[in-house]
């Protein structure tokens, strides 16, 4: 059985599409971390399971939903993301691979409405397509996936409806930074060598130059300048907390 797990939190706005694109699968299954808007109330009415958990962090629901989802393959789809027909069928074909017990997915990444190739979000890779009992989550913001086998690529993309605005964009980032100092000072990193400046204009080169971000233009600069700002914030704070 493949079941597809949406996690949801205020999702009201994406989660009837999100569920539609995903109706191929033996079972959805929306897994709420308590909803205060009527992202349930959608789900149930298009034919979602919903189950609730209460949100620790990122990797802790993904692994509370590997724990309580039964099915033999796992497919993590975020609410404001869609699956193709075409993606839905290669799926099917991978979970009857014996090789893999977990496939890397692509995405296609829409930034204001606008896709957005360079500076790292193409292809953007994510472990998503589990076999259940061979995964689990570690790291509570940008979590991965740690296997217990071997992993495969598939080549269609999930579409990634990702922010709608700037002020969204710079909101998000702002609450990861705090995360991602948070692990960062639990994991026991001290920012000895790199200042919150140096690691800044680390990202800038990272994301404008290397993973060629200018391909995007104006709109990969504004986006490579706010992941950098982000960076020095998640330093900042890292270097506040352990002074």
């Amino acid at each position: 059985m493949l079941a597809v797990v949406i996690l949801t939190r205020n999702e009201a706005a994406f989660i009837e599409a999100c569920i539609e694109s995903v109706r191929w699968a033996d079972r959805v299954v929306v897994f709420d971390s308590y909803s205060d808007d009527d992202t349930v109330e959608r789900a149930r009415a298009v034919g979602a399971v919903v189950l609730q958990h209460p949100f620790e962090n990122y990797a802790a629901q993904r692994n509370a939903a590997l724990a309580q989802v039964e099915a033999d393959w796992i497919f993590f789809v975020d609410a404001d993301e869609r699956a193709t027909p075409e993606l839905a069928e290669e799926v099917r074909r991978a979970v009857q691979d014996p090789r893999y017990v977990g496939w890397w997915v692509p995405r296609q990444n829409y930034l204001f409405g606008r896709l957005t190739r360079g500076g790292g979000w193409w292809p953007d890779y994510q472990l998503r397509l589990l076999r259940r009992g061979y995964a689990r989550y570690e790291r509570p913001v940008h979590e991965i996936a740690v296997l217990q086998g071997e992993a495969g690529y598939l080549r269609n993309p999930l579409i990634h409806y990702n922010y709608d605005s700037p002020a969204e964009f710079r909101a998000k980032q702002r609450a990861y930074a705090r995360l991602e100092a948070q692990a960062l000072r639990e994991a026991g990193v001290r920012p000895r060598v790199y200042t919150p400046w140096t690691m800044m204009g680390r990202e800038f080169w990272r994301r404008f130059i290397r993973l060629r971000g200018y391909i995007d233009g104006l709109h990969g600069l504004r986006l490579a300048v706010w992941m950098a700002l982000a960076t020095w914030e998640t330093y900042w704070l890292l270097k506040r907390e352990v002074s």
